[in-house]
């Protein structure tokens, strides 16, 4: 079902000046499908080794002056652990695409904490990879992937990405998460260089084909060593508008409040929340090596506490009106 079959209305909506009836209709739905519940992901950043140059990454290939890690195998899982004990009962484990990390690594990483907890989801957050590599990740136990599209404009593709990559093999990535089983989230940046109403319209047309279980956005922060590192942030007002849009136009979707939206706007986790988004991503990250996973410039974060259910971000979430709970947080039935 189109919901917005006007493009020239989604136009107006992403730029509303007065967003409180958007805003209080996609609260409503949330609402409906949802009610107040806000699901929470322990977020692992394991390695900040990329083999791409995307142009507006702070972790990119070609950004020299950045300071490299990886975790190991033992500390991932000793670390989702540590998460399933604060009430977590999903792990994030995102990465640049890192060849060092090949998929025995990987699937022994995902069976370390599923054999250990089985009721525990495993989020991947790991890039483009071949076909055959999805299928072993899902086989180790992984349900989920997040893959932002970042621009559905082949144009739009080409300004943000390196010539060694292409828009149509990322949306095939999609297609595959989607055919094997995967609940699969995509999204794009606010604001990104280049970006015009219509790219952010076409974004919309392309999420309405896919329909992902995930669909996370942010405004686009520029980083020191990118190519657009002088370029201006992305629209807040703009992101939480499109927040709205995608909780009305997707009722059932698994919406995060984004660290970068919260990264430039003071509350904006939780005018996230108030928008529409039911998901929350505390970061389980060693603090040692949590500032060098620099995707961009003042990356906030959610910290993780001794319990996701007791600490200062869930009396956060109550003071505006709902509450973080102890599950797994899977997607309502695609409809």
């Amino acid at each position: 079902m189109n919901i917005f079959p006007d493009d020239k209305e989604l136009k107006r909506l992403i730029t509303l000046d007065d967003p409180s009836p958007l805003r209080a209709a996609a609260d409503k739905l949330r609402r409906e499908r949802y009610g107040t519940d806000v699901y929470v992901r322990g977020l692992i950043e394991f390695t900040n080794h990329c083999r791409n140059n995307c142009r507006y990454c702070g972790i990119r290939a070609g950004n020299n002056p950045v300071r490299r890690y990886r975790l190991s195998e033992e500390e991932i899982i000793a670390i989702a652990d540590k998460g399933y004990g604060q009430g977590l009962r999903t792990i994030v484990l995102q990465g640049g695409e890192d060849p060092a990390f090949d998929d025995g690594s990987i699937c022994r990483i995902i069976k370390g904490i599923k054999d250990v907890h089985p009721d525990c989801a495993v989020t991947l957050s790991i890039g483009e990879k071949p076909e055959v590599s999805y299928r072993k990740y899902f086989e180790a136990g992984a349900s989920r992937y997040l893959l932002r599209h970042e621009t559905a404009d082949e144009a739009h593709y080409r300004k943000l990405h390196p010539d060694s990559m292409s828009l149509s093999n990322r949306k095939q990535c999609l297609h595959n998460l989607k055919e094997i089983g995967f609940q699969t989230g995509a999204g794009f940046m606010v604001g990104s260089p280049f970006q015009t109403l219509d790219n952010l319209v076409e974004d919309l047309r392309f999420l309405q084909g896919l329909q992902p279980a995930m669909i996370g956005i942010g405004p686009f922060i520029p980083t020191k060593g990118t190519p657009f590192e002088n370029e201006p942030h992305g629209s807040p007002e703009m992101t939480l508008n499109l927040i709205s849009i995608l909780r009305i136009m997707f009722p059932y979707a698994l919406i995060p409040a984004t660290t970068a939206l919260g990264s430039i706007l003071p509350d904006g986790i939780i005018l996230g929340l108030k928008a529409g988004a039911n998901v929350l991503m505390p970061n389980l990250t060693p603090p040692d090596v949590r500032k060098l996973y620099s995707i961009y410039d003042n990356k906030s974060s959610i910290k993780e506490e001794a319990s996701v259910t007791d600490g200062s971000l869930a009396k956060l979430v109550r003071s505006a009106g709902y509450g973080i709970v102890v599950d797994r947080g899977d997607v309502k039935a695609l409809s």
